[in-house]
């Protein structure tokens, strides 16, 4: 199975390959618990979203179709509505934590570096809540949860010349925000 790409995958899936099910899920869970994980604070609460993202797939593959968005983007999609009804259950804008989506810590790591590298991270993502929420959504895609430009352009319904503005001055308006704080 793992050398079937997304749209094959998908009709596997759609036939009730439940293998093609658990390839689809292995393959995007790591990217979109990572974009998750950025936008909400709790990590346990990252991990039930991403658990409802995949169980809310499984419920409406059978109305996929390959032909209105790649796979990657309809997931995306999910993602994203599900992180917005979230928050708007929240009664505020949740903190981000020092410990973010990527795992900033490992066991031989110097206390101190690690400190440091969570400090830089926190003070990142202060200038991203600056900087316009388009511009933030390609650097979050982008960089945190590490899609493509052409996958990200597919996500958000633009072309990948504009992603690839939206990501330049995104950058270029963190790097102000980020030189004044």
């Amino acid at each position: 199975m793992q050398e079937l790409d997304d749209m094959e995958l998908v009709k596997h899936a759609q036939a009730g390959n439940m293998a093609a099910v658990g390839e689809l899920y292995d393959r995007h869970r790591p990217r979109i618990f990572r974009y998750i994980r950025f936008k909400v604070a709790n990590a346990h609460v990252a991990q039930d979203l991403t658990g409802e993202v995949f169980l809310r797939m499984v419920d409406n593959l059978p109305g996929f179709h390959p032909m209105e968005a790649p796979f990657s983007a309809w997931l995306y999609r999910i993602a994203h509505n599900l992180v917005i009804k979230h928050g708007q259950s929240e009664s505020r804008q949740p903190v981000v934590p020092l410990v973010n989506a990527h795992n900033v810590s490992r066991r031989h790591d110097n206390p101190a570096h690690v400190v440091e590298r969570q400090m830089e991270m926190e003070w990142v993502l202060e200038g991203l809540e600056k900087i316009d929420e388009s511009q933030r959504e390609v650097i979050i895609l982008r960089f945190v949860a590490g899609f493509s430009l052409k996958e990200v352009a597919e996500m958000l319904g633009k072309t990948v010349a504009a992603v690839k503005t939206l990501q330049h001055r995104g950058i270029l308006a963190l790097q102000v925000v980020l030189a004044y704080e």
